[in-house]
């Protein structure tokens, strides 16, 4: 068998349904919710802030401090363990440097800006999905941003490049008789003005041509994310605008 219709029936270069909101909860400077099909991430922002312990302070700029978790039950597979994990340190340490591009802390010397995000539904594209929300948050809370990241999941299953891969996907040998057992997932974040990559991994084997394709798809639908995190923003502060003038 070939795969030559997605399990979903999305085209191979179609995204999944998202939806975002911004200042989703009410304590935190910035927050955010971004969907990404059945994946959901909620992310709060909380400063800046002074920078505790004092030993990681930086006294040229501030901070940025991520910190991912998934919910016990919000996986398409097994339960998660309640509780930090290797792969949530790994995930928190890569959104933090998918941020900081974007974000300028040279006004807040020693101060750190904490990014909470959770996740109490996911199916695949965690990381991304978590990503999203979390650009969106920092913008909410007014912190200095070059530009907004987008995020995205490309890849490859039985030889043909995918955007937005579904949990069946990145297991596709198990759900399907697919001639290729081997599938590539490559998680993306990209600075839409410049198109700049500020996170690049991937799990998985793929060719060199077949990668440089897949992130030209990236990409290409990196704007469409982009656009539903502005307007986000817009909506938020469209309805506050009503709010004040009523």
């Amino acid at each position: 068998m070939v795969y030559s219709k997605r399990l979903d029936g999305r085209g191979f270069d179609e995204l999944r349904p998202i939806e975002a909101k911004a200042g989703v909860i009410k304590n935190a400077e910035g927050s955010a919710y971004f969907r990404m099909g059945k994946t959901i991430a909620y992310a709060a922002v909380y400063g800046p802030r002074e920078m505790f312990p004092k030993f990681k302070q930086d006294p040229k700029k501030g901070v940025i401090r991520c910190n991912y978790n998934m919910m016990p039950f919000s996986g398409a597979g097994e339960r998660v363990r309640p509780g930090p994990s290797r792969r949530s340190k790994e995930i928190s340490f890569v959104t933090d440097k998918a941020l900081i591009p974007t974000v300028d802390l040279e006004d807040f010397p020693n101060a750190v800006v904490d990014v909470y995000i959770e996740l109490p539904q996911t199916d695949a594209g965690s990381r991304c999905c978590g990503i999203n929300a979390a650009a969106i948050a920092l913008a909410d809370a007014g912190i200095p941003m070059r530009d907004i990241v987008a995020s995205v999941a490309v890849g490859q299953a039985d030889n043909q490049i995918l955007v937005d891969l579904t949990y069946e996907e990145e297991h596709l040998p198990e759900y399907t008789e697919c001639e290729s057992k081997d599938v590539a997932d490559i998680p993306v974040a990209i600075i839409p003005s410049t198109g700049q990559i500020s996170l690049l991994q991937m799990d998985g084997i793929i060719e060199k041509d077949a990668l440089m394709k897949a992130l030209h798809k990236a990409k290409e639908v990196i704007s469409k994310i982009s656009e539903v995190q502005k307007n986000a923003l817009k909506e938020k502060y469209a309805a506050e605008s009503i709010e004040n003038n009523e």
